[in-house]
């Protein structure tokens, strides 16, 4: 175990909003969050973003909702400690948790048409990746539930280590966080779904988060026109 000498290998106390009931609204509680074990790295957030993925499953009372349940997953932060056989990072260095995993070795994660590691698929569960438990407990010791293997709803996280991405720690937080969901969603599906060719006009319905975050795509590839459209007129003026 590599960390911070005080804290290593040893449970965190920390602050969570933590949604224990449909509906209901989140409540900032102590939690404790269990030291990474093998695979693993524990992560002290610095930034998270709230996403409407989060605000779906708040409310969600059928099957995959669970609770009590810590949202969350756009976020960057900081590695407090790994667990063993983690490469590639050190604690002190600055990361983007993800949802979706990317072991570097299967035929998908290798693919150009791909990225939906096979190795480790994605799976809406309330649990770490490679085993049907969780990382964090109230301060009764009940189990509270991961969402998309992030839960960034808290001080501290654990996460497996397929599953971020280093990056300058001179990137600005609050932007940075964007990239765990939202952008990448965006500017994925203008390059690498819709493949925006350069010269051509491309239209984009919704100027969310994501929608820019799309129009933003479009431009990178070369689009010689970019329209936006959305109901609401407040979004033109940041659109543009």
């Amino acid at each position: 175990m590599n960390g911070n000498s005080s804290t290593a290998g040893k449970p965190i106390r920390c602050k969570a909003a933590i949604c224990r009931k449909a509906g209901d609204r989140l409540v900032i509680e102590e939690v404790i969050v269990a030291p990474p074990s093998r695979h693993e790295l524990r992560i002290k957030i610095i930034c998270t973003a709230l996403c409407q993925s989060d605000v779906i499953f708040s409310k969600l009372v059928d099957p995959p909702a669970i609770y009590p349940r810590i949202l969350g997953h756009e976020a960057i932060g900081v590695v407090e400690s790994v667990g063993e056989d983690v490469t590639g990072v050190k604690p002190g260095d600055t990361v983007i948790p993800t949802f979706m995993s990317d072991c570097g070795d299967c035929a998908d994660c290798h693919s150009e048409k791909s990225n939906l590691c096979s190795t480790l698929p994605f799976n809406i569960t309330p649990y770490m990746p490679r085993e049907d438990k969780t990382r964090f407990t109230d301060l009764n010791g009940n189990p509270l539930y991961h969402l998309f293997y992030i839960s960034s709803f808290s001080e501290y996280t654990v996460v497996d280590k397929n599953y971020f991405v280093k990056i300058d720690p001179s990137f600005p937080p609050d932007r940075a966080c964007l990239l765990s969901c939202g952008v990448a969603t965006g500017v994925g599906a203008a390059w690498r779904t819709a493949e925006v060719e350069p010269g051509t006009t491309v239209a984009v319905f919704g100027l969310g988060t994501i929608g820019l975050a799309a129009a933003e795509g479009a431009r990178l590839c070369g689009a010689k026109r970019i329209i936006g459209v959305d109901v609401n007129p407040d979004k033109f003026e940041m659109g543009k």
